[in-house]
């Protein structure tokens, strides 16, 4: 994975911001088994200070109550899980030294590769070019949208957005057995940096 992020990738190299996000896909890239992705996740995730993490808070919220109702109000908890119930949790098992027994190498290594590589573009790019889903306007927020999906789909292995989580018609992200379900999983591909695209959840079927 050394060719995550090229000298051409994005421009301006020396921006502060280009550097926090470059360091933190280079120190993904690295890791070889979902424990050591976890911990540099969590590593990264905890050098966000309690401005950042309020201002990302406020931008979640913001554009979820630009949303109609009754979508708005079925849709918050999801969000607010996908979030900073995903913050939580990455960091109380980080806390608990939870990680230490996922000594399991990540199960797809391709998806995962690409994965990275869509992240710097993802940040850098017009927010609504990108797969964020929210108008962070800043690199560095994006980074931490990134780094809670990567926790979720590449460490605990289940879908970006959580069991439950509506969209428009009707379907939920669903679990069945051992597999995930979501309506839109094979529908983002024209957004290259969607998180969907390199989601464990399978295509719903009839949708």
């Amino acid at each position: 994975m050394n060719q995550i992020i090229r000298d051409d990738t994005i421009p301006d190299q020396d921006d502060i911001e280009y550097k926090r996000v470059a360091k933190a896909v280079r120190r993904m890239a690295s890791a070889r088994t979902r424990g050591e992705l976890a911990e540099t996740i969590a590593e990264e995730i905890s050098t966000y200070s309690l401005y950042e993490l309020q201002v990302i808070g406020g931008t979640v919220k913001n554009e979820i109550d630009r949303l109609p109702s009754p979508y708005r109000e079925r849709i918050r908890p999801y969000f607010d899980k996908q979030f900073f119930g995903m913050y939580h949790r990455l960091l109380s098992m980080h806390r608990s030294g939870k990680f230490f027994n996922l000594g399991e190498p990540i199960s797809d290594e391709e998806t995962f590769a690409r994965f990275l590589a869509a992240v710097p573009a993802g940040c850098f790019e017009n927010s609504g070019a990108s797969g964020t889903e929210f108008s962070f306007g800043e690199p560095v927020r994006s980074l931490f949208y990134y780094l809670l999906s990567a926790f979720a789909m590449f460490v605990l292995e289940e879908p970006g957005h959580p069991v439950g989580t509506p969209f428009p018609g009707g379907f939920t992200v669903e679990k069945r057995g051992e597999d995930y379900f979501c309506p839109i999983r094979d529908k983002e591909e024209d957004i290259p940096f969607s998180i969907c695209n390199f989601c464990p959840a399978k295509q719903m079927e009839g949708v």
